[in-house]
């Protein structure tokens, strides 16, 4: 039996301002955006991702304080162009550090408006062997961009 990880719920202050930090700034495909009048929740997912974020208003993500998760970890295949591409869109990214000049040593940061840090991977075989086929990159029945 698999067991996927599929939501990482991400803590915030403002939702309006973290959909857009993350659709418009990071560059993740917004799922859904779910209001009534009890609640407001937003599923998001990195491009070539099987794992969304969840940021909202209903209890389970009112547990966390906002900007309290540290440590989430991306995978790309070329840092630099990543790095770049964050830079282009406004986002404040620490600069590159290579710990292991093996593949899956090199490390760059970020952190969204809260203060939720992120940890961006370089991984080159991904860009040559995806974990999700570029045929596969399907969510709610729209395709994602690749």
């Amino acid at each position: 039996m698999d067991w996927t990880l599929e939501v990482v719920i991400v803590p915030v202050n403002d939702l309006d301002r973290s959909i857009a930090f993350y659709r418009d700034q990071v560059g993740f495909a917004l799922d859904h955006d779910t209001r009534s009048d009890s609640m407001h929740i937003a599923q998001l997912t990195p491009r070539g991702s099987g794992c969304s974020i969840v940021i909202g208003s209903l209890p389970s993500q009112n547990e966390m304080a906002p900007g309290s998760l540290h440590g989430l970890q991306l995978v790309v295949a070329d840092a630099a162009a990543a790095r770049n591409e964050l830079i282009s869109r406004g986002v404040e990214a620490s600069e590159i550090t290579v710990f292991d000049e093996r593949d899956g040593g090199t490390f760059f940061g970020f952190a969204d408006p809260d203060g939720n840090t992120w940890a961006v991977q370089q991984i080159k075989a991904r860009g040559e062997k995806p974990l999700i086929p570029l045929d596969a990159r399907q969510r709610f029945g729209a395709e994602q961009e690749v």
